[in-house]
């Protein structure tokens, strides 16, 4: 194969390797390279369309095409004298099938437009894994939820024991915010399916192509309208790293619960060997150093995002070589959050909660204290300010027992709780995690029939998001398998 001749026409002067090495990018070409070719045939097919490529050149071209996509690429098309993939393959198609024919198929289009084609096309198939894999994680969350409707545990803020909750409760609450992540992929997934193919450099084409054909071709919904944008637009690629980075963000919580409630000074979950570690000191540890690389790799999405939005800030319309430099942030942000999401649902599905240190947990730090300020503002119609100083002096003291209350209540509020008629069983009846966990049915809390209700209405979000990432793989498989039907009828 010969050296790049993208440059023989304009240039003459040979770079030297470390001019080409720092400006190839064939390092993170190699995600798009399948998806170059199917651009490419669809371009071709194009092209064959409105006659601006004769049958001839067009059946010779195609079956290189197809051979490249049956076979994969071969390994001289990634070498570093050419400058991106795109030039790789231009110049195999021409050492195979001559100048005459292989260089014709760039017409009517540039790089710049290629590249952004080749980039929505992958980003799609990695959107739609995704989301599926969120389904997923999902369903186990769901699941997992539903066997532990009556499980009673602490309830934390600020790290420390707050009230009592279930651990239905809990892990429906990651639910949520992975189903939010999932609404997030599916609007960025919207403006991610509109084809820039045919914006050329950035000023669209005089030689007549059909934009709308090859978008079909392609299974975008649409075209890029304005074609500068077409070129130059990299939002949606933030778009992308963004909702990976809040997504990554919940995952990092997930995973520092799992590290502490796995831990031996907690106890709430026992980790499934596989996602553990041992020591090669200390012959005694597990240590769940799965769930630690999840959370770190939230940093190294988090920093992909941002090493993306600065190579953009300051960028002018339209097409700058700085939009190279974003590509490898999107991968890296992108292959570093599908395999989290994946072993995080692999370690929620195969974890033992331990209910019994849980439901020990769930009483103390005095963590039923606000529904014994509840009861004495329900039954002695005291202000709630004035129980809740009532209680809080009783836990100064350390006791939460009859004796404590009255104390503080005449002390604060200078009233006989026991003469108005409270009792040991009163306050032991408020104390009860159980009871306090069951008062609490509104809607989203933590009681079993809150719960029942709250997987009811989460089971029908997750069924119609299933079911949207269904009909979306379906219809983007439908349109790759009618472009390479058609492809292959140029070459019969």
């Amino acid at each position: 194969m010969e050296r790049d001749r993208i440059r023989s026409g304009r240039l003459g002067e040979e770079r030297p390797d470390e001019i080409i090495r720092f400006l190839s990018s064939m390092e993170a070409d190699q995600w798009i390279g399948e998806a170059d070719i199917l651009v490419d045939i669809a371009h071709l097919l194009m092209l064959l369309k409105v006659n601006l490529i004769g049958e001839d050149a067009a059946k010779a071209i195609m079956q290189v095409l197809l051979e490249l996509q049956k076979q994969g690429l071969p390994p001289e098309v990634f070498e570093a004298r050419y400058e991106d993939i795109h030039a790789g393959i231009e110049a195999y198609l021409i050492h195979r099938i001559g100048e005459e024919y292989g260089g014709r198929l760039h017409t009517g289009r540039s790089r710049n437009d290629e590249v952004a084609t080749c980039i929505k096309l992958r980003l799609r198939d990695e959107l739609m894994g995704l989301m599926g894999d969120l389904i997923t994680l999902r369903e186990v969350l769901l699941d997992s939820a539903a066997s532990h409707e009556g499980t009673v545990m602490p309830g934390f803020t600020h790290l420390q024991h707050a009230q009592p909750t279930t651990l239905a409760h809990h892990l429906l609450a990651y639910e949520e915010a992975f189903s939010r992540d999932f609404d997030r992929f599916r609007d960025a997934f919207g403006r991610i399916n509109r084809s820039p193919l045919g914006a050329a450099a950035f000023a669209s084409t005089g030689v007549g192509i059909d934009r709308e054909f090859t978008a079909h071709l392609l299974g975008f919904r649409d075209i890029s309208t304005n074609t500068m944008d077409a070129v130059a637009a990299r939002d949606w690629l933030l778009e992308v790293l963004s909702a990976c980075s809040i997504m990554m963000s919940s995952v990092s919580r997930c995973c520092e619960e799992l590290v502490l409630w796995s831990s031996p000074l907690i106890q709430f979950i026992e980790l499934a060997d596989p996602y553990c570690s041992t020591s090669s000191i200390m012959p005694q540890k597990k240590n769940p150093d799965t769930a630690e690389i999840i959370r770190a790799k939230a940093g190294t999405v988090s920093g992909a995002f941002t090493a993306a939005l600065m190579c953009l800030k300051g960028l002018p319309m339209s097409y700058n070589r700085d939009l190279q430099e974003c590509t490898p942030h999107l991968w890296q942000g992108v292959s570093a959050s599908r395999p989290s999401i994946r072993l995080l649902h692999g370690m929620l599905s195969s974890a033992v909660f331990n209910t019994e240190r849980l439901h020990e947990e769930a009483d103390q730090g005095f963590s039923t204290a606000t529904d014994l300020a509840d009861l004495l503002v329900r039954e002695f119609q005291l202000p709630f300010r004035t129980a809740h100083s009532i209680v809080g002096r009783a836990v100064r003291k350390g006791h939460l027992d009859l004796h404590a209350i009255e104390s503080a209540a005449v002390e604060i509020a200078s009233i006989s709780l026991i003469e108005r008629g409270l009792t040991d069983n009163q306050i032991h009846g408020a104390l009860d995690p159980t009871t306090a966990v069951a008062a609490r049915n509104g809607p989203g809390g933590p009681a079993p029939s809150a719960v029942r209700a709250a997987l009811r209405e989460r089971r029908r979000i997750h069924r119609r998001d299933a079911a949207w990432v269904e009909k979306m793989a379906s219809a983007m498989a439908t349109a790759k398998d009618d472009l390479l039907t058609y492809a292959n009828e140029v070459v019969r």
